[in-house]
């Protein structure tokens, strides 16, 4: 009963693009990504029903672009560039979906959609500067991609404040570009507090790393942790009801036709040692917390209808390597033996019960809670470049 979600592109450019134009820096792009993905469709689209033209476009172009924390590791012009490779990214999903409805859909009978990847943006206060700087949040990672394909264009707070850096499609490509997803994909793991900051926004990037000029000072947010929260071993702050608030926010800001689907929710746990992965209490605590938020949500008229933890294996964590381990599954990475931890064992029962069984005390810890006024704090996240893996 397995039914495969392939994703056509997760930050893997071909270098031989890059080195010719420039990849997602070019309109070039935009008809070779249109041809490989038509490959795909022609290849495997029978064995495939679903797909997913891109993973996370924010991390291919912010940390792509803006920062250069990820390839192709260019942070020269953070007020333009990621805001180009964000335009082609759009146009070539576009492109990919209409030549899937097309050529392929009709026989093949699948479903098409791209996958965002936002954490949930709560104001810190009530104040009307502190709900507009967590909207900004929301628009500068969410709307950036979902608006353009959900109501035709960037968010106008993008347009007011970016002016001429921010490419416009023309109205053509705006018809083009709306409805061009079958459903709502997200990648979802951690919540922070936003407000708008006193003089210019420190931003941190989730390595650690000082960010600012162009994109980052584009937002002007300051983001805040509440102390309380537990955090991941990737130091990600655990906060469940933030995925509820997460998918109430994007059903009745799009009301995606076909709904959401979760396609990561997931958590690093320090479990190197297997002895200690099999009984991974943290992860199981967690993805209870989660699902049972979800199930909040759904039960109040949210149209989710899918949900994919990450992840099944421990495996390679981009810049970290195998130093952090997010799998459901143990693997020792010299034998390649795999071990079933607890939390494989509780989802796989989720799975054939559709029953979530839950500790009232992680029940109650999973809901929201207020921070305490002055509160706050910031964390140093991992910083990838450190490791040598």
């Amino acid at each position: 009963g397995i039914k495969t979600l392939v994703t056509i592109y997760h930050w893997d450019l071909p270098q031989c693009l890059e080195d010719e134009y420039g990849g997602w820096l070019s309109r070039k792009v935009v008809e070779d990504f249109e041809h490989y993905s038509a490959v795909c469709f022609e290849q495997f689209g029978g064995r495939v029903k679903d797909w997913l033209t891109f993973n996370e476009p924010w991390c291919s172009t912010v940390l792509g672009y803006a920062n250069g924390e990820m390839a192709p590791g260019r942070k020269e012009a953070p007020d333009t560039e990621p805001y180009t490779a964000a335009h082609h990214i759009i146009l070539a999903h576009a492109r990919a979906v209409h030549r899937y409805r097309k050529d392929f859909q009709g026989a093949q009978k699948g479903k098409i959609g791209i996958t965002l990847n936002m954490d949930w943006k709560e104001p810190l206060t009530t104040k009307p500067e502190d709900r507009a700087a967590a909207q900004r949040a929301l628009d500068w990672q969410l709307g950036w991609f979902a608006d353009p394909i959900w109501k035709g264009d960037y968010p106008e707070s993008m347009k007011k404040r970016c002016g001429d850096r921010l490419p416009s499609f023309t109205e053509e490509e705006k018809q083009m570009i709306r409805g061009t997803s079958d459903f709502f994909g997200l990648n979802h793991y951690s919540t922070a507090y936003i407000s708008a900051p006193e003089g210019q926004a420190k931003t941190i990037s989730m390595w650690g790393n000082v960010q600012s000029g162009g994109y980052f000072d584009d937002q002007e947010v300051e983001s805040t942790d509440d102390p309380t929260w537990k955090r991941t071993d990737m130091q990600w702050a655990v906060v469940p009801w933030g995925l509820r608030r997460m998918v109430e926010y994007i059903h009745h800001e799009y009301h995606p036709r076909g709904g959401i689907i979760i396609t990561e929710n997931g958590t690093a746990v320090a479990d190197d040692d297997v002895q200690v992965a099999k009984q991974d209490t943290f992860r199981v605590e967690y993805y209870q917390g989660y699902i049972a938020q979800l199930h909040g949500a759904i039960k109040d008229g949210v149209d989710v209808r899918g949900y994919f933890a990450w992840s099944l294996m421990d495996n390679f964590e981009w810049a970290l390597g195998y130093s952090k381990r997010f799998g459901m599954v143990h693997v020792d990475y010299t034998t390649q033996k795999r071990t079933p931890k607890a939390s494989a064992k509780m989802f796989s029962k989720i799975a054939k019960t559709n029953v979530l069984t839950i500790p009232l005390s992680v029940l109650g810890d999973s809901g929201f809670v207020p921070i305490k006024p002055g509160a706050g704090c910031k964390t140093e996240k991992d910083n990838p470049q450190q490791h040598n893996e």
